[in-house]
Order: C-alpha cells, then structure tokens, then sequence
C-alpha cells in the first residue's frame, strides 16, 4: 500500500545533488537526472507476477507497463534490461521464451532494443523491466505541475485488477479478457506525444495505487483538491457486473482503506463502486492535468493516438490531497 511504502521509503536519503530533477520524494513514475541544458535521462523499473495466462501476453503486457512510466514523464524511451525470476525446473516448457518475445516484441514497437538484464531462480515467475529515456528538462511531465483550474483526463478505462482476479478464478468472459489483455499490452506513447505537443507538464500513469491513489499523489505535491465525476469513469467491458459478484484483489482493498480520509463519496455509494475507483491497475493509462479552455481542441487532437480519453473531473483549490467524488 502507499501508506506501507511511505514508511519504507522514510529510509531513502534525500540528495542535495542539483542534477537531480526528481527523485522519490514526489512518487512520480520515474526518477530524472540532468544531462546538460537540453537532455535529462529518465529512468525508471518495473515488473511482477503474471497476471494472464499467455506467456507471450504476460511479457507484452509488462513490456507495456514499464514502458508507460516513461510516456507519463513525457520521456522518449532509449532502451531497456530485462528483469527475470523463473524457475530453473520449467525451462524446458517453453513458457520463458513466449515471455521474453512478448517483452522483446513490445519494445520493439517503441522503437527501442532490449540490451541485456539480469535473471534468478525463483520459484515464483516474475517478469519487468528497467526502462531508460531521455527528456528535454523544460518539456518533462511531472505529477507536481497541476493546478486549480485544469481538467482530468483519464486516456484508459479502468478495471484490469478485478478482472485479473476473476481470470484466475475461471470466471472472466472471453471478450472482458480480451478488452483487458488489449488495455494492458496498449502502449501509452500515443497519449505521450500528444502531451508534448499541446505542452501539457502534469500527468501520472494509474497502476498499482489505483485512480484514487495517483490522483491523490499528485493533488499532494501539486497543492490543490479536485472534484471526480463517477459517471464519466469509463470501465472495461464487463468490470461492473464483474464488481457485483467477484472478489476485488486484495491491492485494491488496501487502497480504498489507504485513501478513504481523504475522499468524500456520496451518501449510499455502494462498496463495489467506491472498490472500482481504487481497483490496482496493470498498465493502465495516463492522468492528466489540461487546461479547460482549450479542451475541446485537445481532445480532438488525442482522439487518435489515445481513444479511451475521457475528461473525469477538474483541479480546484482546496485541502492538496483531498479529493470529492460526485
């Protein structure tokens, strides 16, 4: 949970080196350190356990998810380490090499070469990536720039922890795991490059926290509150009657109970809904942080490269952190 990571992160030391233009201290997606007046390096890991049941699909969806680190800060990616833990004893199933395609394939589609990484025995697979970009210092997206005022647009549709869940419980219908598996192998790099173009310096990517916990991150180190319209959350096929009757994953039950102080939902808003918003996301989309006057316009530019965008609240000045959902 945030609040567990917090207390871990407590024994970080802070730096006083100036090249450092972020680091641990703000929870953004990835650290950056100053190369000269033009470049910044972006750097950033990520990786877990499989969460579908196709190898190939595993290491395209974990390509995928830390990749999308770097599209949140606005990064160009430059290149990637693999991150592996198998099992020596199943080697010879074949399932290693569809994982290692899948990741191999993905970065491929970024334009970018796996180098090299490092691998463990161990009895339970995991699979990741350290994923290395570049950034022009005065065009990086942090979760710190937004403000009163702005606009929240959210590029994917939420639910891919539920669904995980109900995958591995043989109970997910085929077109809610396809829609899921598609989400989740889908780069963020289309919503990246619109986000340079129309200049936009505020987003997050929503994984592991959930939209609630990125939200309130970034409402954090921004200093400002925001209003959530529940209506227009978009879910994946299928999410919803999947809320009514499965068990949530136990990430997304910690996140409600982590974030529930600084959320005020409606009167009877059932449990599942409120679940809904803290589900712990795989590769999700990016939240970010447009001016409203020109909203119509940018979102007709974003339409192509990030189809599931959707405008789901507004920055406003209040408490930083506090969010009320409508």
């Amino acid at each position: 949970g945030m609040t567990e990571l917090a207390q871990v992160l407590r024994h970080v030391f802070p730096t006083a080196d100036a090249k450092v233009l972020v680091d641990a201290s703000t929870g953004d997606d990835a650290a950056v350190y100053l190369l000269d007046d033009a470049r910044a390096l972006v750097v950033t890991t990520d990786f877990f356990t499989p969460i579908v049941d196709d190898p190939y699909v595993v290491g395209q969806i974990a390509g995928a998810n830390a990749l999308s680190d770097l599209s949140a800060m606005g990064a160009t990616p430059l290149f990637a380490l693999n991150l592996l833990a198998f099992p020596r004893k199943l080697l010879s199933e074949g399932s290693l090499e569809g994982i290692i395609k899948g990741g191999a394939e993905k970065c491929r589609e970024a334009g970018i070469p796996i180098l090299g990484g490092h691998s463990i025995d161990d009895a339970e697979p995991k699979y990741g990536l350290v994923a290395i970009g570049e950034v022009d210092p005065g065009r990086m997206v942090t979760n710190g720039a937004a403000a009163a005022g702005q606009a929240l647009v959210l590029t994917k549709a939420l639910g891919t922890g539920i669904i995980a869940t109900a995958i591995k419980a043989g109970r997910a219908g085929e077109d809610t795991i396809r829609a899921a598996t598609n989400s989740m192998a889908t780069l963020n790099r289309g919503a990246c490059e619109v986000m340079g173009e129309l200049g936009i310096r505020a987003a997050t990517d929503i994984t592991g926290f959930g939209l609630l916990g990125h939200l309130r991150q970034m409402l954090r180190v921004s200093g400002c509150s925001a209003t959530l319209d529940s209506s227009s959350l978009p879910f994946l096929p299928g999410v919803e009657a999947l809320s009514e009757r499965e068990r949530f994953p136990g990430g997304t039950v910690r996140n409600l109970k982590d974030v529930a102080v600084d959320v005020s939902f409606p009167e009877g808003m059932p449990e599942n809904r409120r679940l809904l918003m803290a589900d712990a996301q795989t590769s999700g989309g990016l939240l970010r942080a447009v001016h409203s006057d020109t909203l119509p316009e940018r979102l007709s530019q974003v339409a192509g490269r990030a189809p599931g965008a959707e405008v789901i609240g507004k920055l406003e000045e209040g408490p930083p952190g506090r969010s009320q959902v409508l």
